[in-house]
């Protein structure tokens, strides 16, 4: 790769670091050729961006950005890297646990970061806690469900409050 080519490799990824809110650093080393195939497609679907990159130009691009803003997956960038591009914050990780359990249980991919709002998420344990994180539309749900539970209940009582006093009122006899 010439001098070019990586200064292109960097804008590149500069524009996918700004494009997106949420991204995940994994390694898929020992993926088969046909399971990073699958991978990528089921990304695809779920509309998650993997692009594999090396780790100086990863780095690089996020440094140019905010250095400091970046600076706890650093230490992530190492070995094979794939990156998962998204605007869910859970997407990928729910692809990862989906792919691994489709594949045996396999370890791979394995999470080595991810970088979620401003909060930076590091190792494969935290995984489990990805899958969990909210998203903007649930966390909207769960609100307006909140709100409208007194607003129900309130509604409720006065339609059974006017049930009872129209049972309890008998109609007029008719002469």
């Amino acid at each position: 790769m010439n001098k070019d080519q990586k200064n292109e490799a960097i804008e590149l990824l500069k524009s996918k670091f700004s494009q997106y809110n949420n991204f995940y650093i994994t390694n898929t080393e020992s993926l088969t050729v046909a399971q990073v195939n699958n991978l990528r497609r089921v990304c695809f679907d779920k509309n998650v961006e993997m692009k594999v990159a090396k780790n100086t130009l990863i780095r690089k691009a996020l440094e140019s950005l905010d250095a400091e803003k970046y600076a706890g997956v650093y230490d992530a960038l190492n070995g094979v890297t794939a990156l998962m591009f998204s605007d869910s914050p859970k997407e990928p990780a729910l692809i990862i646990s989906s792919f691994r359990k489709d594949n045996k249980k396999s370890e791979k991919p394995e999470l080595k970061a991810a970088f979620v709002g401003d909060e930076v998420y590091t190792g494969d344990a935290q995984l489990a806690t990805l899958v969990k994180i909210k998203t903007k539309n649930e966390l909207i749900g769960d609100v307006i469900g909140l709100l409208q539970s007194p607003a129900k209940r309130v509604l409720a009582g006065l339609l059974e409050k006017a049930k009872k006093e129209g049972a309890g009122a008998e109609a007029p006899a008719a002469e």
